[in-house]
């Protein structure tokens, strides 16, 4: 590789922000910024880097109120309710607690089982354990690039319904009681699916990337066998540890992803310790395939939790 065309590690943005690259399919760490007093300028550079990177991180971001994390997040976009079945009411932030051990132990997008998927969330540290707990975000545009051939023509024609028969971001095999504020009937309360490409057209960037993660129930037209080894082939791509990055918390620390190209794992290796995260989330669109079909809601209505003027027309 040339002097010319090696990737630049750290990158001054105009507006005065260090761009430090963590990882060279995904993630950047970002410097120089207090969430809460970000201008204008230093938005429009995060929402580059969020493009380019897919997750981006901020250190130091201590004292951070639940307010300033809403308001930083609505600058990117119109606010989603926190949850589709949960507090979904005025409540714009997600409370994802654990005291026993239990994370998001499945790689996800985030609310890919409604039509409207979210574009970005934004996630911060409140109450970390003593070891454990990291969080890990995989590259789903890098890896449907990297599709050998083959590959790349069968998934761009599949679809494949997700659904919310339980929510994976608040799943536990071992306790009745999975999230310390929400029971798993909340979560079930409202049940959808809805049809997705694998393959969506990224609104902002063009790319191609894949929606799959284990909200996935079937692919059109395949047996529950085939749907099975097909999406193990494919996750599989998605998952490949060249493609990820792990992040360790730290105090102060803020987590944001564009959820239209990322899927994600938070590890439950902390044991009985406590861990509270508090996540907001931007609105997003409909996906739409290489073919310029839109997604099909199968089952429930999510304009309570994310407005499409466009769809309430």
């Amino acid at each position: 590789m040339t002097e010319l065309h090696r990737p630049v590690d750290v990158v001054e943005t105009p507006s005065g922000l260090r761009v430090r690259r963590a990882g060279a399919r995904i993630g950047a760490v970002i410097e120089g910024l207090r969430l809460a007093d970000a201008d204008d300028a230093q938005i429009q550079d995060v929402r580059s880097a969020l493009l380019r990177h897919k997750v981006l991180f901020f250190r130091g971001q201590d004292g951070l109120t639940d307010e300033e994390q809403s308001d930083f997040a609505a600058r990117f976009g119109e606010l989603t309710t926190a949850h589709p079945t949960v507090n979904t009411g005025s409540g714009r932030v997600l409370r994802v607690t654990a005291n026993a051990g239990m994370a998001a132990n499945a790689w996800h997008t985030d609310v890919t089982f409604v039509d409207r998927v979210p574009a970005i969330s934004v996630l911060r540290a409140v109450t970390l354990p003593p070891y454990g707990g990291t969080t890990i975000w995989a590259n789903t545009a890098a890896a449907y690039d990297r599709l050998p051939a083959p590959l790349k023509a069968l998934a761009d024609e599949l679809w494949a319904v997700h659904t919310n028969s339980y929510d994976y971001a608040q799943r536990d095999e071992e306790h009745e009681q999975p999230d310390a504020n929400y029971s798993r009937d909340d979560f079930a309360s409202i049940h959808f699916e809805t049809r997705h490409p694998v393959v969506r057209v990224h609104p902002e960037t063009g790319e191609r990337t894949l929606v799959l993660g284990s909200f996935v129930k079937e692919f059109d037209g395949l047996t529950s066998t085939e749907s099975i080894h097909l999406f193990n082939l494919l996750q599989d791509r998605v998952t490949k540890l060249e493609n990820t990055i792990r992040w360790a918390w730290q105090p102060g620390d803020v987590a944001m992803w564009d959820n239209r190209a990322t899927q994600h794992y938070a590890v439950a290796d902390f044991d009985h310790h406590p861990r509270e995260m508090r996540r907001v989330t931007v609105a997003g669109d409909v996906p739409v395939s290489v073919d310029g079909r839109r997604s099909v809601v199968l089952q429930g209505d999510a304009r309570a939790y994310s407005r499409l003027d466009e769809l309430i027309s």
